[in-house]
């Protein structure tokens, strides 16, 4: 189906699901509609970020279940600058709590696999006209409502620790170098070593001995970091 918006200027597209069916119907789907050019595509979410670093989509379409480190880190990771990628999460079923977390981490919209393909068109020219998009619309004062909702439990982090900052303590806790705890979460050292700073600034430690003494003594690791691979 052909979109109605002819002025579209030209928007890169990173796709990342595990299914290379899905994928590929992506792919074809977006390269016969006029505007758009797929600028990479991945199976896992360890790779998104370095992708997204190396390609500079403008778009990055990316299912909630790929494999890899969680969906929500990614995007916090992709959200901000440098990067400033524009995140539309793909899921089989939207709900709310699912919406909030979404927006919290910095994705512009969510929307079902299901979704009829003039949508996904539709999702991709809001979220570049600086707007939301969730279901089947776009979104502009209830962003406002879900980013001024309570956290869920789930969400709670010990001390303010983000879910890949625990995975960086365990990571360190664990003997790893700054080049190591990179190769092995797919991030540069700059930003492994800015996740160490922010987390020292949070904990209140100097160094990596009082970090680990400081996780052992407040049982940090036992409220459920994603393991380090």
């Amino acid at each position: 189906m052909i979109s109605t918006v002819a002025s579209r200027a030209l928007v890169r597209v990173l796709i990342a699901d595990e299914h290379a069916i899905f994928r590929a119907a992506l792919r074809r789907v977006l390269e016969f509609e006029p505007g758009f050019q797929v600028a990479g595509e991945t199976a896992g979410k360890g790779e998104v970020i370095s992708l997204a670093r190396q390609l500079a989509p403008d778009v990055l379409l990316m299912d909630i279940d790929t494999p890899g480190h969680g969906t929500l880190d990614a995007v916090r990771e992709l959200s901000g600058p440098p990067h400033s990628c524009r995140t539309i999460i793909l899921t089989t079923e939207i709900e709310e709590q699912q919406v909030v977390r979404a927006f919290r981490a910095g994705a512009r919209g969510i929307m079902t696999k299901a979704s009829p393909v003039d949508l996904l068109f539709k999702s991709i020219d809001a979220v570049m006209a600086g707007e939301y998009w969730v279901g089947r619309e776009r979104v502009a004062d209830l962003v406002r409502v879900f980013r001024s909702a309570p956290a869920g439990a789930e969400e709670q982090r010990p001390f303010g620790l983000t879910s890949r900052e625990l995975q960086v303590v365990q990571a360190v806790v664990g003997g790893y170098t700054n080049k190591e705890i990179a190769d092995r979460l797919s991030i540069s050292q700059n930003t492994a070593k800015h996740h160490l700073s922010s987390i020292f600034d949070k904990l209140g430690v100097s160094n990596r001995l009082e970090l680990a003494l400081f996780t052992h003594s407040h049982r940090i690791l036992q409220q459920g970091a994603e393991p380090v691979q």
